[in-house]
């Protein structure tokens, strides 16, 4: 075959391929048997092998991967990635929508949508391309795992149109292919969601191809804009994206009619039926194929959303409802105190583990006396437990009471690291020693930690020693003690003692220039 022959037939099998990949990832309708797939991915893989020149960035062999490392940079985000402000009740959503429309100053119409439980995603297009698919990270900056996310069949590598757009999506293992995933392993995964955001932080491309991944798409942000967030999914549709067939509209002022004509799978209401679809969503929820932890509630009109505008923390024109969280049966075991780094004493119960939404809990925070005493809980206790939001867990109520009559559980009078007496203040009981040494522990470990000053080398393990060692005892002290110290220290070897000198110097910061004489390169005073 000649090279202009390889040219137009690998031109061919790529239309040909990226139309079935649609066709069977985001319409879920196959148009040719797999063995007839297969025959032409195969003769496609075979031309682009003996000509690597001409493959091309959207190829449909791209969806295998790489068992090539990858890194995995941080890039910033085009657009703010904010978390949502929740609602736990039908009332409090009932209010915020009286609330918004209110502050709005005209009748609003709002989109219902399921708050998938699985990893936030922003797809960046460029000239029709995928250029960048960039993980939410802290809201300014994720991490590119693109490579990964083109081994996702229904995320398109190439648009139906040449545009340059951004889309937000949730990357996540519907249950049935978790199920396949979990078949015959000695140590199954947990559950979905933590295999899809392990997966899509994997270093080669191929092991995350071997996790049958899928994706809803939410959010596109075009130039120029749509009129409102259903034509812009309508836009996000025509564009080969795939989308959650299941939303609800709801108005008081809009064509309901015109609306259940182009979403037949939708549910169409006025703003009074909104309570109705938040309880059918969560009769549904055991049913469906993919994970939801609740429902994310939106205004519609987008003009709108730019003049209602956002916090630091969420958008004021959207909010999740966020469903009761299931509840385990289990016993507290003990009760335990926690010094923060601020002081605060937080009382933790240990209870025998229990799974709850595919977690084992064995610890549960019971944040002050006040808190103990409503449930008036004691060791030995049988309680409810449940996952605030699907994560926190919390004590709910207890069941039944002790046998051995253990009373209800009372602080300390004395911290527990320093034996100095505590003090309550407000709600909460306090370690007034700011030279306490888990506050001291705490305090370090806030400053080294990634989101703050991110000190490579530098873990719980690391402050544990320097702790304990004396070499360290306020956050100065990270930048005037001598690191060859901790080769007395059993696990210090010099490699890891060169990690954590050279994890020093590279700290980011604003802190001055290390005086001479000092033990390390990279001393440098707080107050200079």
């Amino acid at each position: 075959m000649t090279r202009g022959d390889a040219v137009k037939r690998i031109a061919e099998l790529s239309r040909l391929l990226r139309g079935y990949q649609h066709a069977y990832h985001v319409l879920d309708r196959p148009l040719v048997s797999d063995r007839e797939y297969d025959r032409l991915f195969d003769e496609l893989v075979r031309l682009e092998t003996g000509h690597p020149e001409l493959v091309r960035p959207d190829s449909p062999t791209r969806r295998v991967g790489s068992d090539l490392n990858q890194e995995l940079p941080e890039v910033p985000h085009t657009l703010p990635v904010l978390s949502l402000d929740k609602a736990y009740s039908d009332a409090e959503v009932a209010a915020w929508v009286e609330k918004t429309a209110r502050n709005a100053g005209e009748r609003l119409s709002f989109v219902c949508e399921e708050k998938i439980d699985g990893s936030s995603i922003v797809l960046y297009y460029e000239r029709g391309l995928l250029a960048r698919a960039v993980t939410r990270g802290n809201g300014l900056v994720g991490n590119d795992v693109m490579a990964n996310v083109m081994t996702i069949g229904a995320v398109p590598l190439r648009l139906a149109e040449d545009l340059t757009l951004a889309a937000r999506g949730e990357i996540f293992l519907p249950r049935s292919r978790f199920a396949g995933v979990n078949a015959g392993l000695e140590e199954p995964y947990a559950n979905p969601r933590n295999l899809a955001a392990g997966t899509l932080r994997r270093v080669k491309s191929r092991e995350a191809a071997s996790v049958p991944l899928d994706i809803f798409v939410y959010e596109g942000f075009f130039t120029p804009s749509a009129a409102t967030h259903r034509e812009a999914l309508e836009r996000l549709g025509a564009l080969g994206f795939r989308l959650n067939p299941t939303a609800g509209w709801f108005s008081d002022e809009g064509d309901l009619e015109a609306v259940r004509r182009a979403h037949p799978g939708w549910t169409v209401g006025r703003l009074s039926d909104i309570g109705a679809f938040l309880a059918a969503e969560r009769g549904r929820r055991s049913g469906l194929d993919h994970e939801i932890d609740g429902i994310v509630v939106k205004v519609d009109e987008l003009a709108v959303r730019d003049r209602l505008g956002a916090t630091g923390h969420h958008p004021r024109w959207e909010i999740a409802f966020k469903f009761e969280s299931p509840e385990g049966v289990t016993t507290v075991t003990s009760v335990e105190v926690q010094v923060g780094r601020t002081g605060r004493i937080t009382p933790v119960a240990r209870v025998e583990p229990v799974r709850i939404s595919g977690a084992t809990i064995s610890n549960v925070t019971l944040h002050n006396q006040d808190y103990v005493d409503l449930l008036e809980l004691a060791v030995g206790d049988r309680v409810a437990v449940s996952r605030r939001g699907d994560v926190i867990p919390a004590v709910e109520r207890v069941l039944e009471k002790n046998e051995t009559g253990t009373t209800t559980w009372r602080m300390p009078a004395y911290c527990p690291s320093c034996t100095r007496s505590l003090e309550k203040q407000g709600a909460h009981h306090f370690c007034l020693n700011s030279d306490c040494p888990d506050q001291v522990r705490g305090r370090l470990s806030f400053f080294v930690a990634r989101g703050q000053m991110d000190i490579a080398g530098i873990g719980p393990e690391t402050v544990e020693a320097l702790v304990s060692r004396g070499l360290v005892r306020e956050v100065e002290d990270l930048y005037t003690f001598d690191p060859d110290a901790l080769l007395e220290a059993p696990g210090f070897g010099e490699k890891k003692v060169a990690q954590i000198r050279q994890g020093i110097e590279a700290s980011p910061s604003g802190w001055c220039s290390p005086p001479s004489g000092s033990p390390t390169s990279a001393a440098r005073s707080l107050s200079c």
